[in-house]
């Protein structure tokens, strides 16, 4: 009953961030599940899966010892696992980015069956010649970082070209070809060797070499044996003799068939027909780990300094002093979105448009703060703010050179001008503007030693300011004379 009530409580609080959430772990899942399906070091993922597994159930009935130990391995493991799967890795993330080129131009299916016939025919007849040949023929996965060497050719397949290339008598008849669609692309080229081929027994350089390949992508490798006079075909790290041409024939056609989009159905229905057990189980798993990680269960308070903007002020108002900077802010929530909350970015936005008289209250509401979607404001300390106001009038002020202690005794001050001489700034309508005074900073005459140009801050008095928010420069020509020359 108690689970009952629980799966409710799940269900009740679902938001559409948390389906989000849950998809993006499960096209992740899935698409590991997909890669590593097919790879021999897929028993080690399942290992960690378990382990996965156990770890979250371990939270989720509260084994703390368990949950410390998985934790610790995991953090330790991480290093580990990544070398690992290093190549795996590596892998996965270019066949990530190939997933942009869903819409390339791909060989028409037809022309992929005339180019198997050619390639079976032609590793028939190189079998019945005892002419060794190794042919690689692509599948979705890039192969340039597996390749090394190799000469550029771009032609398209036939019997003769191959038979040619494979010649004793070429340059590059122990290297291997690239086959790209019906197109040769490169031959003479070098592959990785596989490190693993103790259960293949004694077997040669062309075989080893296309064992390297197909253990680090998914191409298709056909290797005719010189010395036998044999094809083997290397695939999804496997390599298994073929008994005829007509054989190979077959396994070809259902390569390219795999590799080929059907123009006759869309590519998002042929991606739901494929891999439903990897799809389940992705899905599955991004649930289990939305419960154990992401589902909102406890909820706290925090309190948070926020400080207020004050927006939309009206043209010839200004607030008067003093003046609220900042409130405290009470939010709700669960720990999981206060992990992901960055406090510097709260803030408070008081709107001033209505602002008409000299004194108002403004009510502090949860909508003026930006707080994330799953945290609520429980509390605003003050609830309230008055904000003093008043209308102001522009008014034209001469500005006054400010100057302290007297020129050095040998200079006589010719003249002293500033520039402006007169600034445009706001007042109070209530203000005495026979009683203000604009100024420059103080100048000090001592250190003047000749004639002289000075940038220096133009001073307002109390309540005045000027219209765009910030004081023009203000620049003072002082002009001397020795005394001695007059």
């Amino acid at each position: 009953m108690a689970l009952m009530d629980f799966t409710l409580t799940v269900f009740k609080n679902i938001r559409i961030q948390d389906v989000l959430d849950v998809i993006i772990i499960a096209l992740m899942i899935f698409a590991l599940l997909t890669w590593f399906k097919a790879r021999a070091s897929r028993f080690v993922l399942i290992g960690i899966i378990l382990l996965g597994g156990i770890y979250v159930a371990a939270r989720f009935f509260q084994l703390y010892l368990t949950t410390i130990v998985l934790q610790s391995f995991f953090a330790i493991s991480l290093f580990v696992l990544v070398v690992i799967f290093q190549e795996d890795l590596r892998g996965f993330f270019e066949r990530l980015a190939v997933l942009g080129n869903i819409g390339k131009k791909f060989s028409s299916l037809s022309g992929l069956m005339s180019t198997a016939e050619i390639i079976s025919q032609t590793a028939a007849n190189l079998a019945k010649k005892r002419v060794g040949a190794l042919m690689v023929i692509q599948g979705i996965d890039p192969l340039d970082r597996h390749i090394n060497g190799g000469t550029e050719l771009d032609g398209m397949v036939s019997e003769p070209l191959l038979e040619s290339l494979f010649d004793p008598h070429s340059i590059g008849h122990d290297g291997a070809v690239i086959l790209e669609g019906s197109r040769v692309r490169k031959f003479g080229c070098h592959l990785p060797l596989s490190m693993n081929t103790s259960r293949h027994g004694n077997i040669g350089l062309r075989h080893t070499a296309a064992l390297g390949l197909v253990e680090r992508c998914d191409a298709m490798c056909i290797v005719v044996s010189e010395e036998r006079g044999t094809i083997s075909l290397a695939y999804q790290e496997n390599l298994t003799p073929v008994p005829s041409a007509a054989s190979l024939h077959e396994t070809l056609e259902q390569f390219y068939i795999r590799n080929t989009p059907s123009k006759n159905s869309h590519p998002a229905l042929n991606w739901l027909k494929q891999n439903t057990l990897e799809k389940f189980i992705a899905i599955v798993m991004a649930c289990l780990l939305w419960v154990a990680f992401g589902y909102q269960r406890d909820i706290v308070r925090r309190d948070f300094t926020v400080p207020i903007e004050y927006k939309n002020v009206p043209q010839n108002w200004r607030m008067d002093e003093p003046q609220i900077t900042e409130t405290k802010v009470v939010l709700q929530g669960p720990e999981q979105a206060f992990r992901l909350l960055d406090e510097k970015t709260l803030k408070l936005s008081l709107d001033l448009s209505a602002v008409v008289d000299k004194k108002r209250e403004f009510n502090l509401t949860a909508d003026m703060i930006n707080s994330p979607s799953n945290l609520k404001v429980a509390d605003i300390e003050p609830s309230k703010i008055q904000i003093y106001g008043s209308k102001s009038i522009y008014w034209t002020f001469p500005v006054n050179i400010q100057t302290k202690n007297a020129l050095p005794a040998n200079l006589k001050l010719q003249k002293i001008s500033v520039t402006p001489s007169k600034v445009r700034v706001l007042i109070s309508a209530q203000a005495k503007p026979e009683q203000m005074k604009v100024e420059t900073e103080p100048i000090d005459l001592q250190k003047i030693l000749f004639t002289t140009t000075l940038d220096t801050k133009i001073i307002l008095p109390a309540g005045v300011s000027f219209p765009e928010g910030q004081a023009p420069k203000a620049r003072v020509l002082i002009k001397v004379k020795n005394k001695a020359s007059s």
